[in-house]
């Protein structure tokens, strides 16, 4: 089973912690990223098919799309591929946001 990543404000001292990171700011943020593409369905295909609606920030990374999902505040993703974790931390850092696990 792998991790589930949480990248938030909620513990910051700076007098972000009160302040989400916006839908709006995650897709100024994320349209400027040339790797990541905006998507309000993810969809994964196994020997069934599910469709998850929601706020979805696909990072094209070589031949995987990796669903960074922004959910009330905070932005979510699995870390299955560990190609994740340093991008992961570059975005929470340019976001001045912390990395939660679970």
């Amino acid at each position: 089973m792998s991790k589930r990543y949480r990248i938030t404000r909620e513990f910051k001292e700076n007098g972000t912690s009160g302040q989400g990171i916006s839908l709006e700011e995650c897709k100024r943020y994320f349209s400027a990223k040339p790797d990541f593409a905006y998507s309000s369905v993810f969809t994964v295909t196994g020997a069934t098919t599910m469709s998850i609606e929601g706020d979805f920030f696909m990072w094209s990374c070589g031949d995987s799309k990796i669903p960074f999902r922004h959910y009330q505040g905070d932005i979510y993703v699995s870390g299955s591929n560990e190609a994740v974790i340093p991008k992961m931390m570059e975005i929470a850092g340019e976001l001045d946001a912390d990395v939660l696990e679970g």
